[in-house]
């Protein structure tokens, strides 16, 4: 077997490179696809050598982040990690993230592995190795067509949680949905989470998904929502309620930068989104749960840049521009409030796809909250992508005027020459990786 495992991964290896720098693909899931192919051993294989604790991280929003973010604060302390930094989370870009990391000859070296995993597919990579540790960043309605209702995602993960019964979890006690999955599966779980009311949530009209106990099925009383079903809850009829949080953030301000503390640090970020906390307190809590001190967490954060369009940044001439992903309801919603944060004046592209990973069913833009663009200094609004007349038709029905422009490179360009040098840049999940290209060579040139 040996050299069958060598082989696959040359073969991987090659054609990473090919579809990176030849077709300028990403080229992470066909490498994946085929190791497996040549060696469907490959991903046991190299699992096996991590030298001390596995980490996954679920959840609907926030897990490209988080997992990044974490392997970040373990790479700080002096470990060696490997990572599917670029959210290729279903079972090639799994085995990728092992392949790619390892040497020509088979041998990995590596002390932790942090691997996102569409939730979806957690039942097709728990097989090959059993995690030490998952993330459950949170529960969220999503590509309906694609993973169905909430209740379908929930017994899959409870399924694969309990097939590895000594994996500990660390769940977002703010979600009603992830804290009733941890208790209902049975395995160890620690929390995290926000006591204090950061948000004036009094203008908004989400749709709120987890109102309901998941135990009993009696109406959730909530004391406040942070966004989403987000917040302090308890059941009114039987026993069922948040959990005590082990892992709380404090003294939270978002406005120009986000900063809390938590276990007596402070900690600061210099990006936007009240979201991102969250996902700050995941990968700390996650760390902190495997045994580390985190010395130089505050460290990372001040030099961890989200990328692959997760708040990314890019400087086209005189334009700063920011590329998030933006792929359901919930996480739209937060995209506009972190839109909302900056009140200078700014332009927006949104661009929706509906390609196979997108979910071809788009009716989920009329649960956003679009309306709330009113109330901020938006100089002008650009739709485009395959959808973008169904992205206009949704903001004719609250009366925001938009450009239609399908081309994302030719919307791009049109605002950089002619808009106010503030752009936010609003899309889905297949136009994520062409936007970022695209945003790369323009600003790569002179």
């Amino acid at each position: 077997m040996g050299l069958r495992k060598i082989a696959a991964i040359w073969a991987a290896k090659t054609a990473e490179k090919l579809s990176v720098h030849i077709f300028h693909r990403q080229g992470v899931t066909w490498a994946g696809k085929i190791a497996l192919k040549i060696y469907p051993q490959i991903l046991e294989d190299l699992a096996s050598q991590v030298r001390k604790d596995i980490f996954v991280v679920c959840g609907t929003n926030g897990k490209t982040t988080t997992n990044n973010m974490l392997c970040a604060a373990l790479e700080a302390e002096g470990n060696k990690v490997v990572c599917n930094h670029t959210g290729s989370n279903m079972l090639n870009g799994v085995a990728a993230a092992f392949v790619l990391a390892s040497g020509l000859t088979g041998r990995l070296d590596a002390d932790y592995a942090c691997i996102e995993v569409d939730e979806a597919s957690t039942r097709r990579v728990f097989p090959y190795f059993k995690p030490d540790y998952m993330v459950l960043t949170n529960l969220f309605r999503d590509q309906l067509d694609r993973y169905g209702e909430i209740d379908i995602t929930m017994n899959l993960l409870k399924e694969v949680m309990q097939s590895a019964p000594k994996m500990k979890l660390i769940v977002n006690g703010d979600d009603a949905l992830s804290a009733f999955l941890a208790m209902d599966a049975g395995n160890e779980y620690i929390t995290y989470g926000i006591n204090e009311k950061v948000l004036d949530d009094s203008d908004s009209n989400e749709i709120r998904e987890g109102r309901f106990c998941k135990k009993c099925g009696a109406a959730l009383e909530y004391e406040f929502y942070h966004y989403s079903q987000l917040g302090i809850y308890k059941c009114s009829q039987c026993d069922f309620k948040r959990p005590d949080i082990d892992y709380t953030a404090s003294g939270i301000e978002i406005r120009n930068a986000l900063s809390f503390q938590v276990e007596g640090r402070n900690l600061t970020a210099n990006y936007r989104g009240f979201y991102n906390i969250y996902n700050i307190l995941a990968a700390y809590a996650a760390g902190r749960t495997a045994g580390l001190n985190l010395a130089h967490f505050q460290s990372m954060l001040e030099h961890f840049n989200p990328e692959n369009g997760r708040m990314e940044q890019f400087q086209i001439k005189d334009t700063k521009v920011i590329l998030n992903l933006a792929k359901n309801p919930a996480g739209f919603n937060q995209n506009i409030s972190a839109v909302m944060q900056d009140e200078s004046l700014k332009d927006l592209i949104i661009v929706i796809n509906d390609n196979a990973q997108d979910g071809i069913d788009v009716s989920w833009l009329w649960d956003v909250d679009f309306d709330r663009f009113k109330k901020t200094a938006v100089g002008s609004i650009t739709v485009s992508g395959i959808r973008c007349q169904d992205m206009r038709l949704r903001l004719k029905y609250v009366d925001i005027p938009s450009m239609l422009e399908e081309d994302v490179e030719k919307a791009i360009l049109e605002r950089v020459e002619n808009g106010c040098g503030n752009l936010y840049v609003l899309v889905n999940y297949t136009a994520l990786f062409s936007t970022r290209n695209v945003l790369k060579k323009l600003e790569g040139q002179k």
